[in-house]
C-alpha cells in the first residue's frame, strides 16, 4: 500500500472513530436519562473465566452444573433474534455467554442488544457445553459495568503500528493474545525468580532510587534537583553499592529486583529505564554464582515454559539444559584475531588489525577498550548457546577481585546467550585499599564521583562474596522469543506526543 493510500485510510479510520464515539456517547446519555449510570455500577465476581470453565463437570446434567458470576470486556457479539452468543475477556482469558430473551426477560434482552464491543459487563448463570464442545455460561442476569465510548481496534488491521502498540499498550493487551501471553510469562518469570531466591535463603530489600553519587556502573545518569535539600541527586544506574552495604550489615544473602535508569541510547536491546536483578551471597565467589544462575534459569524454564529449549525469531534453538560452555576472554580474543601476540601489540598495531577485521573502532580508545570492541562487535554476537566468558581485563570493572594467578584479569564471568550479555558476576572486591585504588584509577580527575561512604563501609569489614546482575528485560526477551526490548516492557520510553 502506498503512503498516500495509508494516509487516506488513516483519515477515514479517524473519521469513523469520531462517528462511533458520538453514537456511543448518545447511548450513554440515554441510559443516564433513564436513571442508569454504568460508571456507578459494580459486580460481585465469584470466578474468573478459567476458574469458571474448570467447574464444568462432564458427567453432571446441565441443571446440576455450577452457578458462576463472571465479568469482563465484550470481544465478540452474535445477535440471533431471541438469543445471542457473546464472548468476554478477563485477566485469565475468555469465556462464552449464551443470552436468551426468555431467560432474562424482554426488557433486559433489548438492553443487552444495545451493547457495543469493548463494553465491560458482569453476568450470572450456570454452565453448559455447546454442540461444538465450548464451555458456556447460560446467563440468568447481567449488568453493564463500564461503557466503552471508543471502539476497539479491528482485530486484524486496527493495531499494526508499533508506535500505537507501545503508546496504547492497553489496547495491544486487549486485542493481541501474543502480547498478553508474553506479559503473563514475564510476571510468572519474575515470580519464579523471587521464589527461587527466597528458597535459597536470600532476603529481598529495597534501596534508594535517588542517590547522591551515581555509582556501581559506568553509565550516564539522569540528574534531578531536590528542592528540600537544595542539591542535585541522580537516578540510580546500579543497585550494587547499597546491596554490598547490606553484606557489611550482616545480611549474608541479599537481592533486589528494581528499576535502573541510564541516560543513554535507545535500541532493540536498550531502554533508558529497565529492570535489573542484583544479588550478593557471602562466603562464595564467581564460581558459586555460575552454579546459581544455571540453577535459576533452568528452574524458571521448567516451571514457567515447561522446556529448556527456546526457539528464537531467527530460527535458532537455544538449549538451556545440561552443561554450559566456559571459556576465557583471552581465548576468545586470540581465536577471533588469529594473533597469538595480540595482548602485547601496540595500540597502532591493534587499530590496524581492527581495520583488517572490518571493525570500526575509535582511535582515541585505550588498548583494553580496543580489545573490548573486538569482543563486543566480533565475538559476542556469535555466542548463541549459553557461554560463561571468564577473566575479563581488570580495567573493565573496578568492583571485582583481581585474579591471583594473572593480575591482569579479574575473577568474573559474563554470561552470554543469543549474542548478548545476560548476566555478569564477580568475586566481589572487599579489600578497602584495593577498592579505593581501583575507584581512583577509574575516576581519574573526577575524584568527587567516588562513593566515600561505601569505602567507609568496607573498612568496617565485608565478608568474601559473590555477586551477580541479571538484566531482566533481556532474560525475558530470550525466554519468550521477543524481537525487541520494547515488546517485553509494558510501557517503554517514548518521546512525548507533541501538543502543538
Amino acid at each position: 500500500m502506498s503512503k498516500e493510500n495509508q494516509a487516506t485510510e488513516a483519515v477515514n479510520a479517524e473519521d469513523n472513530t469520531h462517528d462511533l464515539y458520538a453514537v456511543r456517547l448518545a447511548k450513554l446519555e440515554q441510559m443516564r436519562e433513564q436513571g442508569e449510570d454504568p460508571f456507578r455500577a459494580n459486580w460481585a465476581q465469584t470466578h474468573t473465566s478459567t476458574q469458571a470453565c474448570a467447574l464444568y463437570k462432564e458427567d453432571v446434567p446441565d441443571e446440576e452444573q455450577a452457578a458462576v458470576s463472571v465479568a469482563g470486556r465484550l470481544l465478540t457479539i452474535r445477535i440471533m433474534g431471541k438469543a445471542s452468543f457473546v464472548k468476554i475477556q478477563d485477566q485469565d482469558g475468555q469465556i462464552q455467554f449464551y443470552v436468551k430473551r426468555d431467560e432474562i426477560g424482554v426488557e433486559a434482552y433489548q438492553a443487552f442488544k444495545k451493547l457495543d464491543l469493548g463494553d465491560i459487563i458482569g453476568a450470572e448463570g450456570t454452565l453448559f457445553k455447546t454442540k461444538t464442545g465450548e464451555t458456556t455460561v447460560r446467563v440468568t442476569s447481567w449488568k453493564l459495568l463500564s461503557k466503552a465510548l471508543r471502539p476497539l481496534p479491528e482485530k486484524w488491521h486496527g493495531l499494526s503500528d508499533n508506535e500505537q502498540i507501545y503508546r496504547q499498550r492497553y489496547l495491544d493487551l486487549i486485542i493481541n493474545q501474543e502480547s498478553r501471553q508474553r506479559f503473563n510469562q514475564r510476571a510468572a518469570i519474575l515470580k519464579e525468580i523471587r521464589q527461587f531466591l527466597w528458597g535459597r535463603g536470600f532476603q529481598e530489600v529495597e534501596t534508594p532510587c535517588l542517590q547522591g553519587i551515581a555509582g556501581g556502573a559506568a553509565a550516564r545518569p539522569f540528574t534531578t534537583h531536590m528542592n528540600a535539600l537544595n542539591c542535585d541527586f541522580y537516578l540510580r544506574i546500579s543497585l550494587e553499592l547499597y546491596l554490598k552495604r547490606m553484606l557489611v550489615s550482616g545480611v549474608d544473602r541479599v537481592f533486589e529486583m528494581g528499576r535502573i535508569f541510564r541516560n543513554e541510547g535507545l535500541s532493540r536491546r536498550h531502554n533508558p529505564e529497565f529492570t535489573m536483578l542484583e544479588l550478593y551471597q557471602a562466603y562464595t565467589d564467581y564460581r558459586g554464582m555460575m552454579t546459581l544462575i544455571v540453577d535459576m534459569i533452568q528452574h524458571v524454564c521448567k516451571t514457567v515454559l515447561g522446556t529448556t529449549q527456546i526457539e528464537q525469531p531467527d530460527g535458532n534453538v537455544i538449549e538451556l539444559g545440561g552443561k554450559w560452555r566456559e571459556v576465557t576472554y583471552k581465548e576468545l580474543i586470540l581465536e577471533a584475531t588469529q594473533d597469538p601476540e595480540w595482548f602485547s601489540r601496540s595500540k597502532e598495531e591493534m587499530l590496524d588489525a581492527c581495520k583488517k577485521l572490518q571493525i570500526d573502532v575509535n582511535p582515541d580508545l585505550e588498548p583494553f577498550e580496543i580489545t573490548n570492541n573486538v569482543f563486543e562487535k566480533l565475538i559476542e554476537p556469535t555466542l548463541i548457546q549459553p557461554t560463561f566468558v571468564t577473566h575479563i581485563p581488570k580495567e573493565l570493572c573496578p568492583l571485582a577481585k583481581i585474579n591471583e594467578a594473572d593480575p591482569s584479569v579479574l575473577d568474573v564471568f559474563e554470561l552470554c546467550i543469543n549474542g548478548q550479555e545476560i548476566a555478569p558476576a564477580y568475586s566481589e572486591q572487599n579489600d578497602p585499599f584495593v577498592q579505593r585504588e581501583m575507584f581512583e584509577a577509574q575516576a581519574g580527575e573526577d575524584i568527587q564521583s567516588i562513593d566515600q561512604d561505601f569505602l567507609l563501609a568496607l573498612e568496617h569489614g565485608m565478608p568474601p562474596a559473590g555477586g551477580m546482575g541479571v538484566g531482566i528485560d533481556r532474560l525475558v526477551i530470550l525466554l519468550t522469543g521477543a524481537a525487541n526490548i520494547r515488546d517485553t516492557i509494558l510501557f517503554p520510553t517514548l518521546k512525548p506526543v507533541s501538543t502543538e
